[in-house]
């Protein structure tokens, strides 16, 4: 097999090929929202990992796109186990009738290393090395981050999850995570591999994914239908944090 029908090959088992989702055998919506403020977001905290829950304005927020999300024909909600994610999807998934969200591993935050925890003041006084890598080359400059490989890796699975869970015809997918899985998650379906450029995400933003089968057996036609929409436009939001 040459170079380039290798690569075609390769890049079929990602979402940056619209093959990827050829099993979809009808249109299809992959909805993917952060998580509302949390009180890690409030304080200006770098959360990665840590486990900081929602506060009063990030639940007041998650109802607010449970609103925007109302007739949008969501069957399924998959959410990171971390508290803010998974009750924000809580939150939609009561407003919405549906099952509680089924807790997704692979939607978890990246380990942002040495900066957990701290504020960006505390950050550049205790680790200014990191933090001049970090202004140049975002989370692939810290110590102890999550390696970009990695976010990619769970990138794919994450959406080989949705994509085989709607397979089965339960509805348009909902899955909740974090302003740094996103970025992947995002980044993935455009094929690139570095941190740069950032694409900032607030809280409970929202991006739509849209599948349209081919007749035969032709691949798909993928779109971005929506990017960073604020489902919870109205409400005061903090600073777009990891």
């Amino acid at each position: 097999m040459d170079t380039l029908a290798a690569n075609e090959v390769a890049g079929a088992e990602t979402p940056a090929d619209p093959s990827f989702f050829a099993c979809l055998k009808r249109p299809t919506d992959f909805y993917l929202m952060r998580h509302g403020e949390s009180e890690g977001n409030a304080a200006g905290r770098i959360q990665g990992r840590s486990d900081f829950p929602l506060c009063e304005n990030g639940r007041a927020q998650a109802r607010a796109a449970a609103a925007w999300l109302r007739e949008r024909g969501i069957g399924l909600v998959l959410a990171s186990p971390l508290a803010r994610a998974y009750e924000t999807a809580s939150i939609v998934s009561s407003a919405l009738g549906l099952a509680e969200p089924q807790a997704e591993p692979l939607l978890v935050e990246l380990d942002t290393g040495v900066f957990s925890g701290l504020s960006m003041a505390e950050i550049r006084e205790r680790y200014p090395e990191d933090y001049a890598r970090f202004k140049a080359r975002s989370w692939a400059g810290v110590s102890g981050a999550e390696s970009m490989a990695s976010l990619e890796s769970r990138a794919i699975g994450a959406w080989r999850r949705m994509r085989d869970l709607a397979a089965r015809g339960e509805g348009q997918v909902l899955a909740v995570s974090h302003g740094g899985t996103l970025q992947w998650l995002v980044r993935a379906c455009f094929g690139c591999r570095s941190w740069l450029p950032i694409l900032p995400t607030g809280n409970c933003a929202v991006y739509r994914l849209s599948v349209e089968p081919a007749p035969g057996a032709g691949a798909p036609f993928v779109q971005w239908r929506e990017l960073n929409e604020r489902a919870a436009a109205g409400l005061p939001s903090a600073a777009p944090l990891f």
